[in-house]
């Protein structure tokens, strides 16, 4: 019996032996498998946070484009609204020009008229020829008109 004990000692040392190697290997494979795992989540990981990054980019991107088109919007419709107000300044302004000109045109011709009655003015044409020259005048002095029609011979030297 002796020797049955010893190859069930050995079978059983064997066996310890090859279970210890077994867990041992189940050890080394789960460890890979882990390390697999674990580089396999860090590039996922890394794919995530460059996505990400990226999508941030965009919106950034897209956030700016919005404001500068909200800026020129604004920009166009201010600079309407000046070009309008400056318009409606000169419309203005315009108009107050052209009362005051009618205003100035009534005055001159009421000033024109009391200088014509009171003081008097003239008016007249003439005539220039080689031998003599013919003046027609007509003197206005309020109401009485002074008219002279006159021929000045020049001398003619021989």
């Amino acid at each position: 019996m002796a020797p049955r004990a010893s190859w069930c000692c050995h079978f059983s040392r064997v066996h310890t032996h090859r279970n210890q190697d077994s867990q041992n290997s189940i050890k080394i494979q789960a460890w890979w498998r882990g390390t697999l795992v674990r580089r396999t989540l860090l590039h996922a990981a890394l794919r995530a946070c460059i996505i990400q990054h990226w999508w941030k980019l965009m919106l950034t991107k897209l956030l700016e484009r919005r404001k500068r088109a909200a800026l020129e919007s604004f920009s166009r419709r201010e600079w309407a609204v000046v070009q309008l107000q400056s318009l409606v300044r000169m419309w203005r302004v315009r108009q107050r020009y052209c009362r005051l000109l009618h205003a100035v045109r009534i005055i001159q011709v009421y000033w024109r008229w009391h200088n014509c009655h009171s003081r008097g003015f003239f008016q007249g044409t003439y005539d220039l020829t080689a031998s003599h020259l013919g003046l027609e005048l007509e003197i206005f002095l309020g109401s009485q008109i002074c008219r002279i029609t006159d021929c000045i011979p020049f001398p003619i030297k021989n």
